[in-house]
């Protein structure tokens, strides 16, 4: 049993931390709206706080699951943030964030802290499931303490060696899954335009070659069948932009990631930001060539 705090009660992370409590750990939340934190607690018996400072104090380790580098610097730094805490061995932070902010933050931590970029890959239900990958920036050794907590989160955890490395690599699968998104929207509007039913092009793409296990789980969204949010316009266009920033700083083309890029913007400014990224698919039957 660890001692652990949990920032960040959105959509994944309230899957997270349930069954970081149903592994038995003494977890203490903690999120923006209170009220929702206060919910949390009364319904899974766990602990609440509302200061920053009292979730980084005599803890195992911190997670947080944040939305962006914004919401973390607000979350780290400051009189009353987790960084203002005393006696925590680890922060771990399971958001999608940019390599930079994760140096950032390992530079500043406290000492005697370490700081390990651990983001996850995997959908809501993944996260209800315990079915993430967790894509850690740190070697074996400094992930072995944490693994009965990634292991209540997750299927499997991979280490890629050092600070920021797993940032780097989850900007990367989110390239391709946003791609992959972009592409199945385009691919369905075309064979809709052909008069092809919706339904029966799915079952075609779904049984075909280039079906990725996203569009399986992702399939009543995209048929209109589910009005879920799951990851939203705004959220993809943020990592695509991450991505974007990346691929600049190591003078990488990334002629696709930019077109998916492009679109994400256009379809958030149509007024689609806050429904899931699945709504690309409506954004592209309304657009003409």
């Amino acid at each position: 049993m660890m001692r652990v705090g949990f920032a960040g009660l959105g959509r994944m992370g309230v899957h997270m931390a349930r069954n970081l409590i149903a592994d038995g750990h003494e977890v203490t939340v903690w999120n923006r709206s209170a009220e929702k934190a206060r919910a949390f607690a009364s319904d899974t018996g766990c602990g609440v706080t509302g200061s920053l400072r009292d979730l980084a104090t005599d803890r195992d380790a911190v997670l947080t699951m944040l939305a962006d580098d914004s919401a973390s610097e607000e979350v780290h730094f400051g009189s009353d943030g987790l960084f203002a805490g005393q006696g925590t061995a680890a922060f771990i932070e399971m958001g999608t964030m940019s390599p930079d902010h994760i140096r950032q933050l390992s530079e500043a931590a406290p000492a005697g802290a370490c700081v390990i970029d651990a983001p996850v890959s995997g959908s809501t239900p993944a996260a209800k499931a315990r079915d993430l990958l967790i894509i850690a920036g740190c070697d074996t050794a400094t992930a072995a303490p944490y693994m009965p907590l990634f292991d209540a989160m997750g299927r499997q955890t991979i280490c890629l060696g050092e600070v920021g490395a797993g940032a780097v690599m989850k900007l990367a699968v989110n390239t391709l899954i946003h791609g992959i998104n972009q592409t199945l929207a385009e691919a369905m509007t075309l064979a809709g335009a052909a008069g092809i039913d919706p339904t029966r092009a799915f079952d075609v793409i779904e049984a075909s070659a280039a079906c990725a296990p996203m569009l399986k789980f992702r399939r009543p969204l995209y048929l209109g069948q589910s009005d879920e949010v799951t990851f939203t316009v705004s959220l993809a266009r943020k990592d695509m932009e991450l991505a974007a920033a990346l691929s600049a700083t190591y003078g990488v083309a990334m002629p696709q990631g930019d077109v998916t890029l492009q679109m994400l913007k256009a379809a958030e400014a149509g007024g689609l930001g806050a429904q899931d990224m699945a709504a690309v698919l409506r954004y592209m039957r309304d657009l003409k060539s």
